[in-house]
């Protein structure tokens, strides 16, 4: 009961392990608005809602400049991530289509972190903007396949690079970190008042991405609000001081907490860090430099791993394609010795039928002479006799050049059948040589751990540190490739476009492309007007 807003606060803070606290404030609904709860006074004596249990919000109150540069803990930007994320999702930041995708790859990235993911289609949906998503004819397919494009290339980023990807991107985007209060000028003409980082906005109510004009922090003297007046004067005395009026004062307080809280940051970027940041920023990259020694361990213990994999995955191949061979050869070898008996067996049948023939010749030439004899008994029967005579010397010569052929086809089975003992004697001599052979059949794949074990040197940390600085060097080439590829996602989807559903926001940052203007060049631009 007796807490002050400070002592919740810290209690927040630490439960979060969280150190950067300038950032963060408790936020509580009132009435019709929003307030932020003092650290200064207890929290029962604020103007906090009455009804149990009282809710409040911690959420960041004041952006940074540059995400990369000023958020040192992960948590920090865990947190920021989180919420930029959700107001882009809810249309509190407008975010052009082509931003969209490559942002939903990100958080695909960061919030899935897996390889693969079956259920994309339903992560997409609630990774972009449902403006974007309804401005196109594109089914949840067609968003997928382009948000996957992307997803594609951020493979091998970790949670925390992909949370910081998300935030650079988003923090070029015009209405990232402004908080808008409606107000009227001297003449009652309705305006809205922009409070970020870089200063005080002006804007039309209808174009919340450029301003009219702007008041950088350094350039601002004094802020002071009476009643429901707000008055801003410049640091140039001869620049005239802007008034304006808001609805209750309620909102000037809220107004004024916001501008001296962003002043104070301002300013405070621009002196030498405190000795806590200096050595919250040490630890940071005491930190990085060790995830990055462990990251490269671990990549190099995977690729000495995959490389393994791969030459057990070639010996266990090639173990295969011997066998085979191996199985070849052998299959080879039992056709030749069936060849082999089988031309042995006829070259013996041709042999025997030579053999029968020559007997059957000799047999027909005995019976032709003993024709001959009993031919002279007559001269009918010497008739009869020299007509067969006649017909067993044909059939003896037609036995005699049948048993030439027979003797020649014996002949050649003997040549097939020594060939054929040639060809057993190669494919013996060939399985021999498979299985005996240097670097034939390997008996045993093994594989070890120690193999993958490897030492890390301080050459290792130098080295290290040379990327890191060379990362930075390439930092220009990476936002290049940035908007080329943001350039690239528009061209894809621009055909799909349903002009009809676009709002007055898309109109103004199409048009402001268009020009070539961003949200730096606008700043410049309307800060020289004011001035």
């Amino acid at each position: 009961v007796k807490w002050k807003g400070k002592d919740l606060f810290d209690l927040v803070c630490r439960t979060l392990g969280l150190r950067e606290t300038w950032f963060f404030g408790l936020q509580y609904n009132i009435k019709d608005t929003v307030a932020w709860l003092k650290m200064e006074k207890k929290v029962l004596d604020q103007e906090v809602p009455k009804e149990e249990p009282i809710t409040f919000y911690f959420i960041a109150k004041f952006y940074p400049e540059n995400a990369e540069e000023e958020l040192v803990q992960d948590i920090t930007q865990h947190l920021f991530f989180l919420q930029v994320k959700k107001k882009i999702l809810e249309e509190e930041i407008h975010c052009p289509p082509e931003a969209s995708v490559l942002l939903a790859s990100y958080a695909v990235h960061a919030e899935l972190n897996v390889a693969s993911y079956a259920s994309f289609v339903n992560a997409s949906l609630f990774l972009a903007p449902v403006q974007v998503i309804n401005l196109y004819q594109m089914t949840a397919e067609m968003w997928e396949e382009r948000i996957t494009a992307c997803y594609a290339e951020h493979r091998g980023r970790t949670r925390d690079e992909a949370e910081m990807e998300y935030l650079k991107i988003a923090q070029d985007l015009d209405m990232y970190g402004v908080n808008y209060f409606l107000i009227r000028n001297k003449k009652g003409t309705d305006l809205l008042l922009g409070v970020d980082a870089l200063g005080l906005h002006i804007y039309e109510p209808d174009n919340r991405l450029t301003p009219k004009c702007s008041f950088p922090w350094n350039e601002i003297r004094n802020i002071s609000y009476s009643d429901k007046e707000f008055t801003i004067k410049p640091l140039d005395k001869k620049t005239n001081v802007f008034k304006f009026n808001s609805s209750r004062l309620r909102v000037n307080k809220l107004i004024l907490q916001l501008c001296i809280g962003n002043h104070d940051l301002f300013m405070r970027r621009r002196r030498v860090d405190s000795l806590e940041v200096q050595q919250m920023k040490a630890q940071a990259r005491e930190e990085r430099a060790r995830k990055q020694v462990e990251r490269q361990r671990l990549q190099r213990e995977k690729q000495l791993r995959e490389e393994a994999e791969r030459a057990r995955d070639e010996l266990e191949r090639r173990l295969i394609q011997l066998q085979d061979e191996a199985h070849m050869a052998n299959e080879a070898l039992l056709r030749s010795e069936q060849t082999a008996d089988l031309l042995a067996e006829k070259a013996q049948i041709a042999e025997e039928e030579a053999k029968l023939l020559a007997q059957k010749a000799a047999e027909a030439e005995t019976e032709m002479q003993r024709i001959k004899v009993t031919a002279i008994r007559g001269q009918e029967e010497r008739r009869l006799m020299e007509q067969k005579m006649l017909e067993a010397e044909m059939l003896a010569l037609k036995m005699a050049e049948e048993s030439e052929r027979r003797a020649k086809e014996a002949e050649q089975l003997k040549q097939d059948l020594q060939e054929a003992r040639d060809s057993e004697r190669r494919a013996k001599n060939k399985l021999l040589e498979i299985t005996t052979a240097p670097g034939g059949m390997p008996q045993e794949l093994s594989f070890s751990r120690e193999n993958l074990s490897f030492d890390f040197k301080d050459t290792d940390m130098k080295r290290l540190s040379m990327e890191i600085e060379k990362e930075k060097v390439e930092y220009m080439e990476k936002s290049k490739h940035l908007q080329e590829q943001l350039n690239e996602l528009k061209t894809e989807i621009e055909s799909l476009k349903l002009k009809e559903r676009e709002t007055s926001l898309d109109i103004i940052h199409n048009q402001n492309t268009e020009q070539g203007t961003s949200k730096q060049s606008n700043f410049k631009k309307v800060t020289a007007l004011c001035l």
